[in-house]
């Protein structure tokens, strides 16, 4: 008697945990039972209680059903109601208005209250929140035969929101070589850093505000200062590629060793990140600033690296830079090659 007692009691607390939980069915027969967190129209994700959030592709939803209020996007509307999918869409419960039907594929997001409201908080961040970055570190030493240290340190910050983006970056690279006689001994010794503002005036045009400065002891460039702005086209976004190109004037102010040159120039470039595989990001960066007052002047840059994910927080990098001067000081080379590798940690605000 007991038995059939326990047993009465466990199935109805599973009969209500089935009646108070969402259920998605796909087109293959396969049916999940948890909580429905978001969709973006293109994949939907449904928190279970064994395996955890569950992504399946949004055509392959053949039905789903929720027990609590979801948000329903459409281009042209928002509707809140707990869900039911009747004939291919979605009957949402709305109170006091009673039932709305959207059309499934006019859905281009869908939301839990707890999934809105971070939304909604994403919409208006405050300055400090939103920011992602990381910093690389690299060191190399060797004594004995040689006598040599190499410090290699970047900063990158990003802040992107639906409507604008803010980027920071600072790297610097610093080398001697220490033994008896050599010359120079500080083989390496520059630094570079600005600040980048977009601000999208469409999904793909954006305008832009920059700021960049550069020292290198080793061609006797004390400060080079570009101040820019001008337009720029989301060529491809998607989650894994994004292509921008960028065009625009400048204002240089360079101050050599014994030498001061002030110019207007173009800003002509393109910038591009790609995910290779599940850990590792590459981004590369291609710039030409041509010379308005000496159009046989110009100045180039070009960055590529790679950040492969060890764990959440740490990672490996390699990065390689170029920047090519057409007319550097006199006994000065045009290109500066720099080459580093080491450990990234990044950050999350």
């Amino acid at each position: 008697m007991r038995k059939v007692r326990l047993l009465a009691v466990l199935s109805v607390f599973a009969l209500s945990s089935l009646l108070f939980a969402d259920q998605v069915v796909l087109s293959n027969g396969d049916r999940l039972t948890g909580t429905i967190t978001k969709s973006d129209g293109k994949t939907l994700v449904i928190k279970t209680d064994l395996a955890g959030d569950v992504t399946v592709p949004w055509t392959a939803v053949q039905s789903l059903t929720s027990a609590a209020p979801l948000h329903v996007a459409t281009a042209t509307k928002t509707v809140v109601g707990p869900v039911t999918t009747t004939d291919g869409s979605l009957a949402v419960s709305t109170t006091p208005g009673g039932p709305v039907d959207v059309p499934k594929a006019e859905v281009t997001a869908l939301r839990n209250a707890a999934e809105q409201a971070a939304y909604e908080k994403s919409l208006h961040p405050t300055l400090l929140q939103g920011w992602n970055g990381g910093a690389n570190i690299g060191f190399a030493l060797t004594g004995g035969n040689s006598e040599t240290k190499n410090l290699a340190i970047a900063f990158t910050a990003d802040r992107k929101t639906s409507h604008d983006e803010i980027a920071l970056y600072v790297n610097t690279i610093y080398a001697t070589n220490d033994a008896a006689g050599a010359t120079p001994s500080v083989t390496a010794n520059a630094t570079q850093g600005g600040a980048r503002y977009d601000r999208n005036l469409s999904k793909r045009l954006f305008a832009y505000g920059s700021a960049d400065f550069q020292t290198d002891a080793l061609q006797n460039l004390n400060l080079r200062s570009v101040l820019g702005g001008g337009l720029g086209f989301h060529a491809i976004a998607t989650d894994r590629t994004t292509l921008d190109f960028l065009g625009g004037l400048n204002y240089t102010k360079e101050n050599y060793v014994g030498l001061d040159r002030n110019f207007a120039a173009l800003t002509l470039g393109e910038e591009l990140k790609h995910k290779l595989g599940a850990s590792t990001v590459l981004a590369e960066k291609l710039y030409f600033f041509p010379d308005l007052n000496d159009t046989s002047e110009f100045r180039g840059t070009f960055n590529i690296g790679t950040i492969t994910k060890i764990s959440k927080w740490l990672g490996w990098q390699n990065a390689f830079g170029d920047i090519y001067v057409t007319n550097p000081p006199a006994g000065k080379k045009q290109n500066d090659l720099q080459l580093t590798t080491g450990i990234n940690v990044s950050f999350t605000h």
